[in-house]
Formats: C-alpha cells, structure tokens, sequence
C-alpha cells in the first residue's frame, strides 16, 4: 500500500468490492485515494490492483449505500459526495434478465442495469423485434400472483421445469454492432415517404439478429392454449379492488433496474403498458402483433377485463381459427403473406404522392358538418321504475344530440339538448336478442347522468354509435376517423351474427376443439363441453375464412371495443373525501369510479387538463382542468409516481407522429413523466 505521506493528509482508504462474474466469491479491494480524484481514475486504480487481464469496459461503480451508479467517469468524489464510510461495488452494467412476455413465454437475455427503464425497454424491444417500444415497460408480479404461485408449487411434488428461450448471445448494448435487433442491416434504415414506416420487409431487417428461425416463431405465432387446470391455478382478479392491484408494480422509468432492487436473474413481466398501438404494419410488426394478441388474450381467458358471453364466444372462434392456423402450413407462409412486392409497393407510393394523397372531402368537411336525425328511443333511468323505452325525433349535430316529441318538431325547441363531450359511451348490444342500445354516462355538476338509446338495427346502430365515440372525444362527423369507426363497429357486429344454417356447423364431436381452453373459467363452468363447442362453432363461421394476421388484428379490435378496455386501475382517496375511490387512467381521460358499486361519477379529459404535479412530501398528485376544475388525490394501492407516470405517458405518446421516423424525444418522455422529486 502506498503511504499517506505521498498523497498527504487528505488521503483516505475507500473498500470496493469486485464483483467477478462466474466467481462466487466477490473480493474486497482498499485504495487509497483523496477527495479530488475523479471516479475513472478510481476505477483505473483499482483495475491496476486486480492485476487481471480482461475486458472491463462494461464494469462500473454502483454506491451501495445510496442505490445510484457512479457513472460520471470525470466528477470528482467529492463532488459525488463519496467518503471514506462508502461501500462502493465494481460490477457489470449488463446482466442477465428473465422476462416473462404477453405469451406468457420466458426469454432469458442480458439487459442493461444500469440505463434507466425506458432505454433498457427500448433496447430489449430492438432484441425482440418488437416497434414503438414506448408503448411497453416492465412490471413486477403482484404479492397475490406470486402466493398463488407458491402455493401451487408446494401441491406440485414434481419440480416444475420452466420453458425458457435464452437469448444470452445477444448482449442488449446500446449502440453496439453486436446487437442488431431491430435494424440489422442499417443502423438507419430507410423510411417510406408517405406513411412513415420502414422500407425494408420483416424478414429481411432480422434476419442477422439473435433471433434465428425457431426463436423468432416463438415470439410471431401463438402456441396451443394451457389446460383449463393451468388456467385456473393462475391469479385471477374478481374485483376492480384486485385490478388496481395488478397495475402497482409498474417499474419507474426515469430510474435503472439496480435502483430499484432488481437482481440479476430476476424475473419480470414484459408487457404494453400504453394502450394506444400506434401505426400497426403487419409487414413489420408480426411479433409486436402477436404479442399484443397474446396480451389480449390472457386479459380474457383470465378476467382482467368483463366482456358478455357473445362476445366471449367471438374471442373463443377467432382463438380457434388461429389454433387451426398455426397448425397447418399457412401459418408457415407468414412471411409470403405479408410479403409485399417492393417494385408494386413503391409504384403505390409514387402514384400516392403524384395524386397528393388520398383524396377526402375536406373542404365539404370545412363547410358542411354532416348530422344524423332519425327516431330512436330513449330511456332515463329513475328509482322504482320500469325500463320503458320512449320513442322521439333525434337530431346529432356537432358534438352534441337533441331529442324531440317527433319529426314536424325537429324546426322547434327541443325537449333536451345532451352535449356528449367528455361523456362516457358504452355499448349495450345482445345481436342474438336483436338489440342494440347506447348507454351514454354524461358528466354533470354532481357526477353522471344516465341515458340509454336504443336503436332498430346494426346500420342506424353503428352511425349512432360511432357519433358518440367520437363526440366524446370532441371530434365531430367530419373527422375522417368516423367512417372507419362504423366500418369497424359493423364488423364486430358482423361477428356476433349468428345466421348460418345449424347444417353448415360441424359437428362438435368431429372437431379436435377443446372448448374449455378457448373461454374464461367462469363460462366454461356454465356450459357443458359439447354444448360450448357448438356455440364456438356457430360463431367461428363468421371468421372461418379469415387469414392468420387479419384473425389476430380482429382479435385486438374486438378486445379495444370492450368498455373497460385500456383503462388501468388504483384506488385513491380524493381530498376532501372520508372513503376510497377508484381512479381508472385510460389513454384520454381519467375516471372515478365508485369503488362498492364499479359505477362512474366523474370524468376528467386530458384534453381539458392544463397542469398536474406531485406534492412528493404528501405523495399527493394535484391536476387543474379548463374552468377552474381542479382534483387532487393519494395513491393507496401503489406509489404516486406511478399514476403521475400514467398520465405523462399517455399525453407523451399522443404527441407521436408518423413523420418522426420512429425516433423518439426521450427528454420529454423523461419531463413529462419525472416530477420534480
């Protein structure tokens, strides 16, 4: 050792303990160093004292103490406040990870530990193939799903083998020619003018990742459903309580792994955060797609989110669609399926540019906002009384629908005026039983007001329908989503319609279907196996032609039209209010939610939402809206930082556009999200 004498008094001895790694024991190293030495030549000090030739450009310093790295290399230890009492760590940044994907397949792979979140997420997407990784993050399992694990792993007398896919080859380093993943023959690949989206195909781009034939089929084609015992020895929530419970083990994304107690080897669950899917392309997307089919999925089969038992026999058909898929050659074809020929594709895109886009009526949308009038009825729900519906001339115009006695009235005042903005809409349809109603939840002064319409077939349902949505959102008939929004309204109806003749439906019996695996518990307990096979069979003849992605891509647009889809649970207490309340955070708004009854009182829109922040002494999250409208709440069920997180990251992602070549203003991200803790 050297003596204090050369570096005078102000020397001191610093303990650092190497990690090394395949080594069990780690070894303690003392060096002397003074206050104004920087934290690279710390490091350089101590490689010199190991005296072992390696590679140690992927060690740095982790500060036991204040669970932060040392990375810096040129701050000085007293400007990071390192003194003699620090227990510092020299170890690698990258370590091995095991993820649990939407599949509910684990693949083991090394990940930075020392990148905050939201890199780590975007460079374990470029390794997975998976676009806009924004829309994903990391998430610890509940206490609940772990007991649950436990206690089924104590019934088990056999050791249970876990399915694991390692990707241990593949070292996820930013900026590294050793992982390609998303673009692996350019570090920039090139863009389509027009839509924004990359030029080269699926296949081509990966074809030098880590994720070779075998691998990548495992993450881009579903597998065979679990047994109905699997299914219901896995966590299922009953009530919106055990939701929001799910939803608190959101991984902090300003912040790295190793700051919050991730060890290696450790396993997480991967999976979309956001539900707002930008810019799907089944040309690029063949993983991100089956994943969030997966993701969809599991929601279902495991009750996360309600849907009626029509709508559970269309989950149930197109699942069994896709397992017939998967099982024949066609699924093999994918990459000719989604193959498009690159000389057709840039003479499409040449013929896009010279014409000036698609053409659409926009100056007719500028003068002329269409409006729906018809006859529907209508129903206000009061105490003590029957639900009868009363028939009267509707008028919807802007964003808001007017009622009146009949049509020769519709020139006079009418009997209501209903302004639909921020309101909820929910659907309230049985095409077996030949209805089709609109439940509309209208905020007002003192909570919600209840109104139900109920139309006379599928084509006045969708218009109407497709009115409200987007009149909730603010947007009128002219916005160009709102034809889109009919077509895909009368395509999911199109599925619930069972009108085939019982001859064309296979017998059950000579099917290979196993009806429990394709529905949730509770709706395989309600009918006998047969008599589900047939049901799933009469529903699987509106999709029996459908192929593999368009299968898949109705699946996920079947699942966003359930009423609770995209919104994310915690249970709150409001200031001011003696009981708990839930919050639901949905990509546009946010809802409070009765927590004994599962009824809304309130919706806030972000759209209306001029700031938020976190008083981080009281951990409450304070928001203002237009019209001097301003809640504030604590966060029971999880840390508030998590909900602050929610709510930056959704109005950070509906910033996204699709001429920003996929690259993304993580600074923002990171402003948006933060606070200021």
């Amino acid at each position: 050792m050297t003596s204090s004498n050369k570096y005078g008094s102000s020397s001191w001895e610093l303990i650092v303990t190497v990690d090394h790694q395949y080594e069990e024991e780690q070894k303690e190293f003392i060096l002397r160093v003074s206050g104004d030495l920087h934290i690279g030549g710390v490091m350089l000090k101590l490689v010199e004292q190991i005296n072992l030739s390696r590679d140690w450009s992927d060690y740095a310093l982790w500060w036991e103490q204040k669970k932060c790295w040392l990375l810096k290399t040129h701050w000085t230890l007293d400007k990071c406040g390192v003194q003699a009492d620090a227990k510092l760590l020299f170890t690698t940044q990258h370590k091995m990870l095991r993820l649990c994907l939407p599949n509910m397949k684990t693949v083991r792979l090394r990940v930075s530990f020392s990148s905050v979140v939201f890199k780590a997420v975007s460079d374990i997407c470029k390794t997975l193939n998976i676009r806009r990784p924004e829309e994903l993050s990391l998430l610890k399992q509940s206490e609940d799903t772990l007991k649950k694990k436990k206690k089924k792993d104590k019934n088990n007398k056999e050791p249970v083998i876990e399915d694991i896919l390692n990707l241990h080859n593949s070292p996820v380093i930013s900026g590294s020619p050793a992982s390609p993943g998303l673009y692996s023959k350019t570090m920039t690949p090139i863009y389509d003018p027009v839509n924004g989206t990359p030029v080269s195909s699926t296949i081509t781009w990966f074809s030098d990742s880590p994720l070779t034939a075998p691998n990548y089929s495992i993450l881009a084609f579903s597998h065979p459903n679990c047994s109905p015992e699997t299914l219901a020895e896995m966590y299922q929530p009953r009530t919106l309580a055990e939701k929001a419970k799910l939803n608190a083990g959101w991984l902090d994304s300003s912040r790295s792994l190793m700051e919050q107690t991730v060890q290696e080897d450790d396993q997480l669950l991967l999976r979309f955060k956001y539900y707002t899917f930008f810019d799907l392309n089944p040309k690029y997307d063949a993983v991100r797609i089956n994943q969030l089919y997966e993701q969809a999925r599991w929601a279902i089969l495991l009750e996360e989110i309600d849907c009626t038992e029509e709508e559970m026999l269309i989950f149930a058909a197109l699942q069994y669609r896709l397992s017939k898929l998967s099982l024949s050659s066609e699924a093999q074809d994918f990459a000719n399926e989604c193959e498009v020929d690159e000389v057709e594709a840039a003479l499409s895109n040449l013929e896009v540019t010279l014409e000036g886009g698609k053409m659409d009526n926009s100056l007719e949308d500028i003068t002329d906002i269409p409006k729906l009038a018809d006859n529907l009825r209508l129903f206000r729900p009061k105490k003590l009384t029957l639900k009868a519906f009363k028939q009267y001339w509707f008028v919807f115009k802007d964003t808001s629908v007017s009622y009146f006695k009949n049509k020769e009235a519709g020139h006079g005042e009418p009997i209501e005026k209903l302004n639909l903005k921020g309101c909820e809409v929910v659907p309230d349809v049985n095409v077996a039983g030949r209805k089709f109603g609109i439940k509309l939840l209208i905020p007002v002064a003192d909570g919600m007001n209840e109104v139900y319409l109920r139309c006379d077939n599928e084509n006045q349902y969708a218009c109407w329908m497709a009115a409200c949505v987007l009149a909730a959102k603010g947007k009128t008939m002219a916005d160009s989503s709102y034809q889109p929004e009919v077509h895909k309204i009368l395509s999911f109806l199109k599925m619930k319609n069972r009108t085939t003749s019982p001859q064309a439906v296979s017998d059950p019996e000579s099917t290979d279907m196993k009806p429990e695996r394709l529905v949730s518990p509770r709706y395989a307990k309600k009918f006998k196996s047969k008599q589900l096979a047939a049901r799933i069979l009469e529903a699987h003849q509106n999709v029996a032609q459908m192929p593999l992605v368009e299968a898949k891509l109705r699946f996920i647009q079947a699942w966003q039209s359930l009423p609770e889809f995209g919104l994310t649970y915690y249970i709150v207490r409001f200031k001011g209010s003696k009981k708990d309340d839930l919050l639901g955070v949905s990509y546009n708004r946010l809802i409070r939610i009765d927590a004994a009854t599962g009824d809304p009182i309130t919706t806030w829109r972000f759209s209306s939402m001029k700031q938020w922040n976190v008083n981080w002494e009281i951990r409450q999250v304070a928001i203002e809206f237009d019209q001097n409208v301003s809640i504030a709440f604590t966060c029971l069920s999880a840390d508030c930082k998590v909900v602050h997180e929610y709510i930056g990251g959704y109005i950070f992602l509906s910033t996204r556009s699709k001429d920003q070549n996929e690259t993304l203003d993580e600074d923002l991200f990171h402003k948006l999200t933060g606070g200021q803790e």
